[in-house]
């Protein structure tokens, strides 16, 4: 008993722990971290808690002003690029819509959202809440919903500060790379779209991992914001089938890493695991129907009348230039537009 006691004074004198107590001490902290683990991850599984949990957490060499600070000067490029539907009631309502889901979601930065008058089918949330909204997406959507629930997946890729880590894991922040993007010069970075707009491949292309934690957190948004999420897989599903029968109607953003199968029953599970039922969801609204027409209506007053579009280029004759034959024959005026795309009818002469 002594020889024991010796032995135990010996080793706290020497500064050695005990066995038993560095195995407790070590055992503790592991229940810690799994706990903390495992009240993380419950957390995200909980739409409930949406808003009290950071889902952007990672390597991400970006702070939250650098992020913003890098996505405006994306956006003043977009938009330098792209004409922005200026009409007050479609922005309005887009908004609306959008900001709606912010409340409704985990992000820490406050949203610009925009609407671009490109017929592609996309929608794309830059670092730092610059959204734009692509005309087409708004078209294709059969209720507001469907809308919704795209809007939804972008919010989520910011709220996950998915752009800025992706960029970091790329090391992109190490080089004069991103200088040059923040002064414009992301030539090597961009891919170009069918409408003219360069988009920052880096910054979008997420990787499959990133793509399916915006599914899941994005079903979140939309049932937390009272949205039916099932909607969210009805419009990938028929954004594949419409990509399946005419290749290229959907933006290569969204091709690129397209709802496959896979994410589709990923989806679909998460709804019926996680996302309880609920008496009653927005499906549509009289407000996106009538933004539609008028979205619509737009389209065809630009089709019936090309001078009301502003990207229209505008053309002058040359001073001293010859005149064609259908110069002469109008007199050296200009004809309308509709009038030179009509065809000259004649009457046939019987003999």
């Amino acid at each position: 008993m002594l020889a024991e006691t010796s032995f135990q004074y010996g080793q706290r004198k020497s500064g050695r722990a005990c066995p038993m107590k560095r195995c407790s001490a070590f055992a503790a902290t592991i229940l810690v971290i799994l706990s903390l683990s495992g009240s993380a991850k419950d957390k995200k599984q909980d739409p409930e808690e949406i808003g009290n949990r950071d889902v952007g957490k990672g390597v991400n060499f970006y702070s939250i002003e650098k992020e913003i600070a890098l996505g405006r000067e994306m956006a003043a490029q977009v938009e330098h690029q792209a004409r922005v539907i200026d009409d007050p009631v479609i922005g309005e309502y887009v908004n609306r819509v959008g900001q709606n889901l912010v409340r409704n979601s985990d992000a820490k930065v406050p949203f610009t959202i925009k609407v671009l008058d490109v017929a592609e089918v996309n929608a794309f949330a830059l670092p730092g809440g610059f959204f734009f909204v692509n005309s087409g997406l708004i078209l294709r959507a059969d209720n507001e919903s469907e809308l919704a629930g795209v809007m939804a997946h972008e919010i989520a890729h910011v709220a996950a500060r998915h752009g800025t880590r992706q960029a970091s894991r790329a090391g992109l922040v190490n080089y004069a790379s991103v200088p040059l993007i923040l002064m414009g010069g992301w030539a090597g970075y961009g891919v170009r779209q069918g409408a003219g707009v360069a988009l920052p491949l880096t910054f979008l292309n997420f990787s499959r991992a990133f793509e399916r934690e915006a599914d899941y957190l994005g079903l979140q948004y939309l049932y937390k914001a009272g949205y039916d999420p099932n909607s969210f897989v009805d419009f990938f599903e028929k954004i594949q089938s419409m990509e399946t029968r005419n290749p290229g109607s959907v933006s290569r953003a969204f091709s690129t890493h397209p709802m496959t199968d896979e994410r589709i029953k990923l989806a679909q599970e998460e709804i019926q695991k996680i996302l309880a039922p609920k008496p009653l969801y927005i499906v549509n609204t009289s407000e996106f129907n009538d933004v539609k027409k008028r979205l619509r209506s737009l389209h065809e007053r630009r089709r019936v009348d090309p001078e009301q579009d502003s990207n229209r280029p505008q053309l002058r004759r040359r001073p001293g230039a010859e005149r064609g034959p259908s110069d002469e024959n109008s007199g050296g005026d200009q004809q309308k537009p509709d009038q030179d795309e009509r065809p000259t009818l004649k009457r046939r002469v019987d003999h």
